[in-house]
């Protein structure tokens, strides 16, 4: 599954620099994350690196975006063109 922010977002900024696919964004009132883009960093780490730097804890899985391990590092390989 790609991972979401819930409104509890703080936008104190600590996940948008540490997301390797640049998945994270600055929405209209909080940080977003594009579903397109994340691979709950698959194929980058062993932990998506949002959840761990997130103070207040609100980066879960987003049960509208479903994805198999499998299915997230092919988009990882697509994404980084196989690197």
């Amino acid at each position: 599954m790609a991972l979401k922010i819930t409104e509890d977002c703080i936008n104190c900024d600590v996940c948008e620099p540490v997301c390797p696919n640049e998945a994270i964004y600055q929405g209209v009132e909080i940080f977003e994350i594009n579903p397109n883009l994340c691979t709950e960093c698959v194929g980058h780490f062993d932990e998506p690196q949002c959840v761990e730097i997130c103070p207040v804890e609100c980066i879960p899985l987003d049960p509208q975006h479903p994805e198999t391990p499998e299915q997230l590092l092919k988009k990882y390989q697509v994404l980084t063109n196989g690197k």
